[in-house]
């Protein structure tokens, strides 16, 4: 099956076995009768499993090339259980330039718990390979990178991780599976927030994980169900909604994001421009070898390199939105420094790039006439 098909079908029944629905129904139950204690029909309670969520789950195991899909009430819920599977001492080798609340998660959360980070630009593979100890247990990675559209070579860190018996991790959100799979590239874990590209309408928050191995499946479901952070019936039901037009919408977000880019790259007011579709971006050759396409997120800076400018800009857009998050069909923009990377201390932000004149843009899926002239009046 291929992958615009599997979209709508991958993983999922036909019709349900009781009325024939075409699309999985809302189980919004908690609990489940029983014939005889532990006779049931596969639920007991809908923390340990819904049917909506299995249906989503299936799905997401379909799309990402994987065996089992995991839902959970928020993509840092997902990243949580997954640094769950290791105890102090522990070391962990993450990408330096990454969402502020993974950061924050790893740092404020996990470090006090004895788990230690390592922040490498991982663009360079032998910056990875200097920071493994015969402690490092896990690689996290994120390409394209939030907000700098880093790419970082999966193949590449994949051989690194297998050769040192250390999983790798990958959070796939800016790319989504459509993209690219990186469990076909050699991960072990695939992450999603699934309140962005997957669901699509800006309306749920959920996390994904999606894995091939079955003992690394189970570990993670018993921590999905031990802890509780599962994603509810009626969002489970929206995101498997989300997943049915994925195709279609990352089609027309792919388009758009290559016009805003050429657009921001020839204006006379901005400075740089960060989007992997560029044949002079660094790591162009691996973008165009690993991504079906280029994606439709894309940061830049004006010559005035200012915070006072950065701000001029997004608040003078009319179509664009200034919001947090990313990946709706509405076109959004975010000021990363005050908004989703503002738990990142300055210097540190700094260092990856992440300057106060930086804007990122969600580019959505509406007119591409009128997201041109929104920028350019913004701008002007």
């Amino acid at each position: 099956m291929k992958f615009n098909t599997k979209t709508i079908h991958g993983g999922q029944q036909n019709t349900d076995p009781a009325f024939g629905s075409v699309m999985p129904p809302i189980y919004q139950t908690s609990t489940y009768s029983q014939t005889t204690p532990g006779g049931h029909k596969g639920f007991e309670y809908s923390r340990s499993g819904n049917p909506t969520r299995k249906a989503l789950e299936d799905a997401l195991a379909s799309i990402e090339n994987g065996n089992f899909g995991l839902a959970f009430g928020s993509g840092l819920a997902a990243i949580d259980a997954v640094l769950k599977l290791f105890k102090p001492g522990d070391e962990i080798i993450s990408t330096n330039d990454l969402y502020g609340g993974s950061y924050r998660l790893f740092t404020k959360i996990f470090e006090g718990f004895g788990i230690k980070f390592h922040f490498v630009g991982m663009q360079d593979t032998s910056k990875i390979e200097a920071a493994i100890t015969d402690k490092t247990k896990l690689i996290w990675v994120e390409t394209p990178t939030n907000p700098m559209m880093n790419i970082i070579d999966v193949v590449a860190v994949s051989k690194v991780a297998k050769a040192h018996n250390v999983l790798l991790a990958v959070d796939n959100t800016f790319a989504t599976p459509y993209l690219q799979q990186p469990l076909d590239l050699g991960a072990d874990i695939v992450m999603h927030s699934v309140t962005k590209y997957l669901g699509g309408h800006s309306d749920l928050v959920m996390g994904a994980l999606i894995v091939k191995d079955k003992e690394l499946a189970d570990k993670l479901y018993f921590i999905q169900n031990a802890s509780g952070a599962v994603s509810g019936p009626q969002d489970s039901f929206l995101a498997l909604r989300g997943i049915k037009t994925l195709h279609v919408r990352m089609q027309r977000h792919c388009e758009n994001g290559k016009a805003v880019a050429h657009f921001l790259k020839d204006h006379p007011k901005v400075d740089q421009v960060y989007w992997p579709g560029f044949e002079d971006h660094p790591k162009y050759d691996i973008a165009k070898k690993q991504m079906r396409d280029f994606g439709g997120m894309v940061s830049f800076t004006t010559k005035n390199d200012s915070l006072e400018g950065a701000v001029a800009v997004v608040e003078n857009l009319k179509v664009f939105t200034l919001a947090e998050s990313l990946g709706g069909v509405e076109s959004l923009a975010g000021h990363p420094a005050s908004m989703t990377h503002a738990s990142i201390p300055k210097e540190e932000r700094e260092k990856t790039g992440v300057k106060d004149s930086l804007i990122r843009l969600s580019v959505g899926i509406e007119d591409i006439d009128d997201l041109l002239e929104d920028l350019k009046q913004a701008l002007n």
